[in-house]
């Protein structure tokens, strides 16, 4: 399952999004906003984030003006990886050597079909592991020391 959210700066792409993952015959939710009023995006990065790393969802994208706002908000979550990009090659990246559990877009920034390319990739991409993994893990040991 793919979570999805925007604020108002990013519903247009959302939308554009949902509709491409739908035709790729992918599940995902729409976790809002739903509607062009102006909304505070940590409400849905939240939403997304917390599936994510709860475990709930595998994947989300988050979308905001920039995706700067959103990127903030996903990596304060355990188990998040979020990554903003903004191209076909951050995106690659992001799961290649990231694992990003979230893609995260601006919606002000990116044409749709740029946006649809990086989604794409990002979907498409295998993490490579090996000294990947290896990086991975003391991001994750520095959650667990600032956990408790």
């Amino acid at each position: 399952m793919i979570v999805l959210g925007s604020d108002h700066g990013g519903l247009d792409l959302k939308n554009e999004i949902r509709k491409m993952l739908e035709a790729r015959g992918l599940p995902c939710e729409d976790l809002g906003t739903h509607n062009g009023d102006s909304v505070d995006y940590p409400d849905f990065g939240i939403a997304v984030s917390r599936r994510v790393s709860e475990g709930s969802a595998e994947k989300g994208i988050l979308v905001c003006g920039t995706g700067i706002g959103m990127s903030i908000v996903a990596n304060k979550f355990p188990g998040i990886r979020a990554a903003l990009a903004t191209d076909v090659f951050m995106a690659t990246m992001a799961k290649e050597h990231n694992n990003a559990n979230i893609l995260v877009l601006g919606g002000r920034v990116l044409e749709t079909e740029k946006a649809r390319e990086m989604v794409a990739a990002w979907l498409d991409t295998e993490f490579a592991a090996g000294r990947h993994q290896k990086r991975l893990d003391k991001i994750a040991e520095v959650e667990r020391e600032l956990k408790g």
